[in-house]
């Protein structure tokens, strides 16, 4: 097992809220293009829905919203057990009542080969982190505004 997890890249992980349990299945296709283009393997993939009382429901991966234009069974069975009840209720805590979300664990398979030629040269990652859009955004507005 040490030997696979040498060529692991590194693990990443996604909540996607849809206010007013609105999903259309836009980004679908791409998050499917990226797994067949070996960019990312998904780990786990689960859906929860937050109603308006606050009371917190798992969601299957299939038609969500019963009206037969969202399919998600091309992610059945992505489930590597990383997820678990704890996992969705945190997840759901970010939430608005009355909406839902995705939750994605991803591998960054284009970045394997760079973490472990870097782990076997005896480095070790010691922190990881995200830029969100808007704060991007805003840091180069204000470093333009700054011009």
């Amino acid at each position: 097992m040490s030997d696979e997890l040498e060529e692991v890249g590194p693990i990443d992980y996604l909540v996607i809220e849809f206010p007013g349990n609105r999903m259309t299945g836009e980004g679908l296709p791409l998050l499917v293009d990226l797994v067949d283009r070996g960019l990312i393997r998904i780990l786990d993939l689960m859906f929860v829905r937050k109603d308006e009382d606050g009371s917190i429901v798992g969601l299957e991966l299939a038609d969500l919203t019963g009206d037969g234009e969202l399919d998600l069974s091309v992610f059945d069975g992505a489930s590597s057990g990383l997820l678990g009840q704890d996992d969705l209720e945190e997840a759901a805590s970010a939430l608005e009542p009355g909406s839902s979300a995705g939750v994605l664990v991803y591998e960054n398979r284009w970045a394997a080969p760079f973490a472990a030629a870097l782990r076997r040269g005896g480095a070790r990652m010691v922190a990881s982190g995200r830029i969100p859009v808007p704060a991007l955004v805003s840091a180069l507005d204000e470093a333009e505004a700054a011009q």
